[in-house]
């Protein structure tokens, strides 16, 4: 399968001339696999073009992450925010062309973020309160829910009939996720229902910009209604002790806007863990379109799926002796 086969260098310049968008012979494809996203040059200044993988969001799911972004940008945050015909604001933001939706987004300046800059993390924070005070404010109707039977259970399944599990190694694998879902479901039960407000889901240092105002948030394409905890818990790496001192200065700033449920900081491991392997069945249901196997040559090997159980089985060693973020 190839889904993006016939998106030439030439049919993203028509597609986005068609739409009062006009390039300047300048077109740069920038690093995406689940979309394609091409930096175009322009006289009223560079854009970005995305164009949405065949069949994954519905119109009404894109339009919901183009509202929402919106709202954001709005609210005055540093957010990429959809450009309707021309480059005007205020109506429609998702194109078609020749079988292929898109949209079109301003150039956003900025550099690497660098965290352990004085006072970067505390800004950080502030800034995503200011997102969950704006998502909590109304609903995704469309939008994916953030759910054990989606991310673990679903993707287990998925990893199951991709046919890129070793046959040797299937029994492995199902003991270690049976082992983690056991716990990631008794953590959830334990801890009882927490507020769902739309997120941005995917919130890490790669989806992240730095400006010399601070954050710039450049890609909502995975935004889902899920718990706020999920945008926070990414942004900790290192040690125990590194990961307490970088919770404190994150949930400091997150405070000054928004008060946060400390209930949510048990969901770290489980959620982390929930996102290894969904990560893991994201490869394989993707294994057919070109771009993947050429990206992640290392995935699908007998060596790497015995990692990833060795992985699983430690995830679940820590979720049983977690890390907790404290105030």
């Amino acid at each position: 399968m190839k889904p993006f086969a016939g998106l030439a260098p030439e049919v993203v310049l028509d597609a986005a001339a068609a739409f009062g968008f006009e390039g300047d012979g300048r077109l740069f494809a920038l690093n995406s696999y689940e979309n394609r996203v091409y930096q175009m040059g322009s006289p009223e200044g560079t854009r970005v073009l995305k164009f949405y993988r065949p069949a994954r969001w519905s119109d009404a799911q894109i339009a919901e992450e183009h509202a929402f972004t919106a709202e954001l940008a709005e609210a005055e945050m540093a957010v990429a925010a959809p450009l309707s015909r021309g480059g005007a604001t205020g109506g429609e933001t998702l194109f078609q062309y020749e079988g292929f939706r898109f949209a079109v987004f301003p150039w956003m300046r900025g550099r690497a973020p660098e965290l352990d800059a004085p006072e970067s993390r505390a800004m950080l924070g502030r800034a995503i309160a200011r997102i969950h005070r704006i998502g909590g404010t109304r609903a995704f109707r469309t939008r994916e829910r953030l759910t054990i039977e989606r991310l673990g259970f679903g993707a287990r399944d998925s990893v199951m009939e991709s046919g890129l599990l070793p046959e040797s190694l299937e029994e492995s694998y199902l003991r270690a996720t049976d082992a983690l879902l056991e716990r990631i479901e008794r953590v959830f039960s334990e801890i009882g229902a927490v507020r769902q407000l739309r997120i941005h889901g995917d919130c890490h240092l790669g989806n992240l910009l730095w400006n010399e105002h601070g954050p710039v948030f450049v890609d909502l394409d995975d935004c889902v209604t899920g718990p706020a905890i999920q945008d926070l818990w990414m942004l900790l790496s290192g040690s125990a002790e590194e990961q307490q001192k970088q919770w404190q200065e994150l949930i400091e700033g997150y405070e000054q806007f928004s008060p946060f449920e400390f209930a949510e900081a048990r969901l770290v491991e489980p959620l982390r863990a929930l996102r290894m392997m969904h990560h893991a069945a994201w490869i394989a249901g993707r294994w057919s379109d070109p771009a993947f196997p050429r990206a992640f040559p290392w995935f699908g090997g007998q060596r790497y799926w015995e990692g990833h159980i060795n992985d699983l089985l430690e995830q679940a060693a820590a979720i049983d002796d977690p890390t907790l973020p404290s105030r």
